[in-house]
């Protein structure tokens, strides 16, 4: 089965490698939100975050970190967003974490649930239940 995901992180197709290492592959987005607009997947085919080994993982969040630090020093942004999309909200079968420099009225949102559920009334159940 072929993976874009894997191709991508195992250079297999042209991207434009920031920094990687045996486990990782972080490389520019090619349609970025803004400048720097940063992409780390690991090399390894995963498809969720609950797939990752405790090495990638930790791969993962140090190159996240180190990504946000050369993104600070050389784009200056006025902050920074990191998400990570699962299961049917994923646009690639292959896990990928976004590093994106944000500036004041850059259009980026994140809005509110349009289903209401009333969750808010719930917290110390749904704790209960996530502990």
């Amino acid at each position: 089965m072929s993976c874009l995901g894997c191709d991508l992180a195992n250079a297999k197709l042209p991207v434009h490698t920031i920094c990687e290492n045996e486990l990782i592959n972080c490389f520019l987005d090619i349609d970025p939100f803004n400048e720097g607009h940063t992409l780390i997947l690991p090399k390894r085919h995963v498809k969720e975050l609950t797939e990752l080994t405790d090495e990638e993982t930790l791969a993962v969040m140090e190159a996240a970190k180190y990504i946000s630090e050369k993104l600070n020093m050389c784009l200056k942004p006025d902050g920074i967003t990191i998400n990570q999309n699962g299961g049917k909200f994923s646009d690639l079968t292959h896990f990928h974490m976004h590093v994106i420099p944000r500036y004041e009225n850059d259009g980026f949102t994140w809005s509110e649930s349009l289903i209401k559920d009333d969750a808010d009334q719930r917290l110390a159940e749904t704790a209960d239940k996530l502990r």
